[in-house]
């Protein structure tokens, strides 16, 4: 059984700037990833948003933060984490490639968007799909787009995009696309990765573990990082603060 100082469960932004922030301190780190560090930021050609490198591509930036993480010695293990349980030494966390004894752990696992469905994917063509509009709006100014969705995501995005686009169309879920649009953005909710937190921290009613700012959860020595906390503004830049908040909160908390 290997021990740390720290687990992080999740390599994304939040995840590797918490690493970076532990290590800084002189605590032993773990920062477990079931796919690629980055999250789904790698896949975005352009980051139009991150103070001081405006355009540079999602992959770029997350083996950046990935070459400093590691560079100041932070492990990390491509693993799927299954469970963590508190114990009288701290915290195991059950991972397919065996378990590991840990004081504190961060809970950084990200989230998903809900896709359009598979009607509205053949309706979209060619025609470029954003998750986001706060990343992307820009890039539409002055033509025509279209929000997908019903909820009060779907209303900041077309509150958002109305000082951008030339004209916002809104439809519902499964409802037509509008040939005029040239982007289509989805706001139809997120799913949080909080399987494992189950059980062990609170959680609202869709998923997300409650946190405030502090990144503080309802069990002391575990705290959230990132887009799977509670908050109002998903975005790299908070990401990245949250690491650092998470990362500091978890060196006081061992002391």
């Amino acid at each position: 059984m290997k021990k740390y100082d720290v687990a992080i469960v999740g390599a994304g932004v939040a995840g590797m700037t918490a690493a970076i922030y532990v290590r800084r301190a002189g605590k032993s780190v773990v920062v477990f990833e079931e796919k690629v560090p980055g999250g789904q930021i790698v896949n975005t050609s352009s980051v139009a948003n991150w103070p001081g490198e405006p355009g540079i591509s999602g992959a770029d930036l997350s083996r950046e933060i990935k070459e400093q993480m590691v560079g100041l010695s932070a492990e990390l293990e491509y693993a799927t984490v299954s469970s963590v349980k508190k114990t009288d030494e701290g915290f195991m966390v059950e991972t397919d490639d065996g378990e590991f004894l840990v004081g504190a752990v961060i809970l950084a696992m990200g989230t998903e968007p809900r896709k359009l469905s598979e009607k509205q994917m053949k309706d979209a063509g060619e025609r470029a799909i954003s998750y986001c509009a706060t990343c992307d709006g820009a890039l539409y100014k002055g033509k025509p787009v279209v929000v997908v969705g019903s909820g009060n995501t779907a209303k900041h995005e077309m509150a958002y995009l109305s000082n951008i686009a030339s004209k916002v169309y809104h439809i519902h879920h499964d409802e037509p696309i509008p040939e005029e649009a040239v982007a289509v953005f989805v706001a139809i909710g997120r799913v949080p990765h909080t399987e494992v937190a189950k059980g062990l921290v609170d959680l609202d009613d869709d998923g997300y573990v409650m946190a405030g700012e502090d990144c503080l959860t309802s069990c002391p020595g575990v705290f959230v990082a990132g887009d799977c906390r509670t908050k109002n503004l998903r975005q790299l830049v908070t990401a990245a603060a949250d690491g650092a908040v998470a990362g500091n909160a978890a060196v006081q908390y061992l002391g």
